[in-house]
């Protein structure tokens, strides 16, 4: 986190310095912003309709609610996972260039869109008691010298009043969840969480947060863990969905 801080105030300085610029195409951009309108057009908001659990887009003529065959032969924790943006494109790169290539500073464009997950019924207007960051192994935490959940989920926190607590820890060093299908990835998972001691979130509602939503293994194996300690509901919002 010290590494974290000193790019902060190196962020700050050349901010100073320098004109703002988009992070994809290199072409002006208003103050405060990160992507240019030209490319910030092209980031694919999600559209019904979708699966009401889990925010997979499908492709067809349907008017009513429905839950997708990824959520249907399986038992997912949380209540809904929601999000407002599709993981293609320049999203992807984005969220990309934030965790793997340390371009820290995206995590504001990055929590933006998460936000945006707030205008979906499924979470507008619903009452929560804690955000919770979905959290990374200590070794990989090390690696990447961030938990991108728990940036976001700093962020969010003052924008919607609600406490950011991180009680789950990562016990389990897992192989990367890229390459995995769902079984494996469910498989991988299991038992790599617990709750950290002396938290409690006993008859909490909980919101859960992550940067992308793949199939949604972690999310639903935290949320299991989070309603096994008496949580009484695990919503999941994260800024995109793969």
């Amino acid at each position: 986190m010290i590494a974290l801080r000193k790019f902060e105030l190196f962020e700050a300085a050349t901010s100073l310095l320098y004109p703002p610029v988009c992070a994809l195409c290199g072409g002006n951009t208003q103050a405060g912003e990160y992507l240019c309108e030209q490319c910030e057009a092209k980031a694919m908001r999600i559209v019904a309709p979708f699966c009401q659990q889990c925010s997979e887009p499908f492709e067809g003529a349907i008017a009513t609610a429905f839950t997708c065959a990824n959520c249907a032969h399986r038992k997912i924790h949380f209540d809904a996972a929601v999000a407002a943006y599709r993981g293609r494109g320049i999203v992807r790169q984005i969220i990309h260039d934030f965790k793997y290539r340390r371009q820290v500073h995206l995590r504001h464009l990055v929590a933006r869109w998460l936000c945006a997950a707030f205008d979906d019924e499924r979470l507008r207007g619903r009452q929560f008691d804690v955000i919770v960051p979905v959290p990374l192994h200590p070794t990989r935490q090390r690696e990447r010298g961030f938990n991108q959940a728990g940036l976001l989920a700093e962020l969010l926190s003052p924008r919607i009043s609600i406490p950011c607590k991180r009680v789950l820890k990562r016990i389990r060093y897992t192989t990367t969840q890229t390459a995995l299908d769902r079984a494996e990835r469910m498989e991988n998972l299991h038992n790599a969480f617990r709750l950290r001691k002396k938290a409690d979130v006993r008859g909490l509602r909980v919101l859960l947060i992550d940067d992308v939503l793949t199939t949604g293994s972690t999310l639903s194996e935290c949320a299991r863990i989070l309603k096994r300690a008496g949580a009484i509901s695990v919503y999941a919002a994260t800024a995109a969905r793969a």
